[in-house]
């Protein structure tokens, strides 16, 4: 049986907010909203992690947070991974490389350009676009098969299942 790999892109920021720097961005009221709806739809879709990694950024912390709560899973639960924080592909294979085996789904929650790659990378390119030309639109989630194990993960090894945007 095949793992379940979910990659979130953190919801809408706020970007009116008046905060010191961007890693302390929070959602706009959309974003919250839209957060909300993707935990609720995952979790009418039967795609709950049994492990959920995210950048610790406010906004990407805060979507974790309100899409575990839809998913019944408590935001202890929750891993924060400095090194999600604006990831580069390379980096976030990494994190994808080192799930522990036993989790045979995870969620990976972060930001773009990075998740922009990683999803074409698994891909191998066969992604539909947003309107403005995003794959990874803010709140949407891409749902992959994955054979073998987490630390094998790379181009090839992965199944796009489908992909599902908030707006």
């Amino acid at each position: 049986m095949s793992k379940q790999l979910y990659i979130l892109r953190h919801a809408k920021s706020d970007w009116a907010a008046d905060v010191p720097n961007d890693f302390q961005r929070p959602l706009s009221d959309r974003g919250i909203r839209n957060a909300r709806k993707m935990g609720k739809w995952m979790a009418e879709q039967g795609l709950i992690p049994e492990l959920v990694v995210s950048s610790p950024a406010l906004r990407a912390w805060q979507t974790a947070t309100l899409a575990c709560n839809g998913l019944g899973i408590n935001e202890t639960r929750i891993v924060f991974d400095a090194d999600l924080y604006l990831a580069d592909l390379d980096a976030l294979l990494r994190t994808i490389n080192n799930f522990p085996d036993q989790a045979k789904s995870a969620m990976l929650v972060g930001h773009n350009p990075g998740l922009d790659q990683l999803v074409m990378f698994l891909a191998n390119d066969d992604v539909p676009s947003s309107p403005d030309g995003k794959v990874m639109a803010t709140a949407t989630v891409a749902q992959f098969a994955i054979e073998g194990d987490w630390s094998s993960v790379v181009e090839g090894t992965a199944q796009l299942v489908q992909l599902y945007r908030a707006r």
